[in-house]
């Protein structure tokens, strides 16, 4: 009888989700991945299975919660079980200024990262309510609980996925549901590259960092894991943040 996990990980194909799906493959999971694109997440199945992990990829938009529901099921239908989610996908958005962020650039932010935070621990605690527990860990962001100029809409989608996770983890704590977040700082992926737009700019944001560097997707990946482990069993409604003291003042 195989008693490795069964993890699902939202937002797979790229940064923390994709360091997150290697660090689970290497504990031996066995891992449904999820994301948009097809090509890319057939290959980064391939990749996984080679560190000896069962891998599955499913292809799915987490802002559509008949996709959602298609997820998670085939979750179920291929292992029997959902016993971690990390529910990773995110959107940074266009930064600017409040005054010239238009309605669609509203809705592609909150669709992403509220609308699909929702939709996705609506459908993992479904399933995690029926087999008597599990652990969900929200990504959230340095953001989820300060202001930042020019990024207002992702700033607030962040403020509410922490908002879901507490809100979530109440709920759910009567079922033997754990239900955190992960809380990065600036990390050294394709979306802090967006979000700065230069060098300049990304230089002058990691010198507001104590560590004076950026975080790497691996060191979230781990944090996450430990949340997600049995080592965190007395651990809910909490969001850990990893920012290298970004926040300690």
């Amino acid at each position: 009888m195989n008693d490795s996990p069964v993890v699902l990980v939202t937002g797979a194909l790229a940064g923390i989700g994709r360091a997150t799906a290697i660090a689970f493959a290497k504990e031996k999971a066995r891992l449904v991945l999820s994301g948009r694109r097809f090509d890319e997440g057939r290959k980064l199945a391939e990749e996984l299975r080679l560190f000896g992990a069962e891998v599955e990829f499913v292809q799915a938009d987490v802002r559509f919660e008949d996709q959602m529901q298609a997820l998670v099921d085939s979750v179920i239908a291929r292992f029997g079980r959902l016993d971690i989610a990390v529910n990773s996908a995110g959107y940074e958005g266009e930064p600017a200024p409040i005054v010239e962020q238009h309605i669609d650039q509203y809705a592609a932010v909150f669709d992403t990262n509220v609308l699909g935070t929702w939709l996705a621990l609506k459908h993992e605690i479904r399933v995690m309510t029926a087999q008597g527990g599990g652990s969900i860990v929200n990504v959230s962001s340095t953001m989820g609980i300060r202001g930042a100029a020019k990024n207002a809409l992702y700033v607030a989608s962040k403020h509410a996925v922490e908002g879901l996770t507490k809100s979530a983890a109440l709920e759910a704590a009567a079922f033997n549901i754990r239900v955190n977040a992960v809380a990065p700082g600036p990390i050294q992926t394709e979306m802090l590259d967006r979000l700065t737009g230069s060098e300049s700019v990304k230089a002058a944001m990691l010198a507001t960092v104590p560590l004076k560097r950026a975080g790497t997707p691996e060191e979230i990946a781990d944090a996450i894991v430990f949340v997600a482990s049995g080592k965190a069993s007395f651990m809910t409604g909490e969001v850990l943040r990893v920012n290298g003291g970004r926040t300690a003042a």
